[in-house]
């Protein structure tokens, strides 16, 4: 925090005041009462806001949002609805499932067309767009002209490039191969991926964007 140096300065920032007002009375009106609130009125106030903000309008998102064509896009793998409940022991439909599971199962599918539109629904939610902005990349090198915030930002780069390789380490290493399941894919899912700078939009499994794009 090198603009907020003490609780003082965040309880007289005005810029902090109007940005949090706006968020707690403006985007979120119907609940500005409630207790939960950050008073904003230190330095750990400000801290936890933003970590909680941007892990949520990055990584959060990522890791429920860029994976769901994998599980979903093979429908009997993840059906997005079943016409039937799940049947109750003692019944006749109980009965027909002990005798014939997958058939009972199957019967509980959704028709194609709807399938269909869950697979398209989930492929779409899973791509990355080419000209995607991802954590710990920045357009332009020109974005700040503060050299003390430059160097922080390559510190953590270097972090995110860390944890690339710990995430590639525990990937090969066989005391985790729980990590790849009968199929043999490796976990990539929340790899940052950040040095790569060249556009790969599409279904790539992997990648932190900085923002929620819907």
């Amino acid at each position: 925090m090198l603009f907020y140096t003490d609780d003082v300065s965040v309880r007289s920032g005005e810029e902090i005041r109007a940005w949090w007002s706006e968020i707690r009375n403006v985007g979120h009106g119907d609940k500005s009462s409630e207790t939960w609130w950050y008073q904003m009125a230190s330095r750990e106030d400000l801290i936890k806001a933003l970590t909680t903000l941007i892990w949520i309008a990055s990584a959060l998102h990522a890791s429920v949002n860029f994976r769901q064509y994998a599980y979903a896009g093979y429908p009997l793998n993840r059906p997005t609805l079943c016409r039937r409940f799940i049947p109750e022991e003692g019944t006749l439909e109980y009965a027909e499932f002990l005798r014939d599971p997958h058939k009972c199962y199957l019967n509980k599918l959704p028709e194609r067309d709807e399938m269909i539109l869950g697979i398209a629904l989930a492929e779409v939610l899973s791509q990355h767009t080419s000209e995607e902005v991802y954590l710990g990349q920045r357009p332009s090198t020109l974005w700040i002209q503060n050299e003390e915030v430059s160097d922080k930002f390559e510190k953590f780069k270097r972090k995110l490039r860390m944890l690339e390789k710990r995430i590639e380490w525990k990937n090969t290493d066989p005391r985790h191969t729980n990590r790849l399941g009968h199929t043999k894919i490796p976990y990539m899912l929340l790899y940052p991926d950040t040095p790569n700078v060249e556009s790969r939009g599409g279904i790539t499994g992997k990648g932190i964007p900085n923002s929620i794009s819907i």
